[in-house]
């Protein structure tokens, strides 16, 4: 843990709360993330121009990248799944990021934040497909005939319900293990000698990682449209 926690720990140790002192890691570094996206986003938002500076160039062109991404993914009927999509991506590339610096911890190496993403993801699903369709969308889990609906219900919700776990277990595996190797690399080799190499992969490996669990979230949400339902 950094020693910018240290302090924090020490709080919540006066206080009694040593159970949850271990906790606060994830949770603090979330908030930092979320700090670090609403307050970019309203400096840029401020100081909006006919012509762009530098640094609103660079924003208009990832966000533009996002939402062409998403329309070729779900159609431009998605088009209202951009700002959704924009935001988790944006997220989980800063959080599997920001473990690469000394001293920081990737919050997406923790269940408790992938598990949470992927529950708003399921929620956003099914929420989608009830606006889409009604009631109607209730009909998927019934199954093309309906005497077979006693035995396509229960696979239905499991297979359902095993998206949280492939989206949240997928996600903190993958970004556990790459803090597990780059601080035991950061041990045996030093804080600013580890090997570079490693660092460059860790930059795409969280970048691949933030793409597939928005690219999983789309494809759900474009079955949850689909008119079959």
């Amino acid at each position: 843990m950094g020693y910018h926690f240290y302090f924090i720990n020490k709080f919540l140790t006066l206080l009694g709360l040593d159970h949850f002192a271990h906790e606060t890691q994830h949770v603090t570094h979330t908030w930092l993330i979320m700090g670090l996206l609403i307050g970019g986003a309203v400096m840029i938002c401020k100081n909006l121009t006919i012509i762009p500076s530098s640094r609103q160039n660079v924003m208009e062109l990832i966000v533009t990248k996002l939402e062409n991404f998403v329309i070729a993914i779900t159609g431009h009927k998605g088009h209202f799944l951009v700002p959704y999509i924009a935001t988790v991506f944006l997220f989980i590339l800063i959080s599997n990021l920001l473990g690469l610096i000394p001293g920081f911890f990737s919050p997406t190496a923790n269940l408790n934040t992938t598990l949470a993403l992927a529950i708003c993801t399921f929620c956003y699903t099914h929420a989608i497909g009830v606006k889409q369709h009604g009631i109607k969308y209730l009909k998927q889990f019934v199954g093309p005939v309906l005497w077979l609906s006693p035995f396509m219900i229960p696979i239905e919700i499991i297979g359902h319900f095993s998206r949280i776990l492939s989206l949240s277990i997928r996600l903190f595996g993958n970004i556990f293990g790459k803090e597990s190797v780059i601080g035991m690399l950061f041990l045996l080799a030093g804080m600013f000698f580890a090997p570079l190499p490693v660092l460059f992969l860790g930059i795409l490996f969280s970048f691949i990682q933030a793409l597939v669990f928005s690219l999983l979230s789309m494809i759900y949400f474009s079955m949850a449209m689909e008119d079959a339902h």
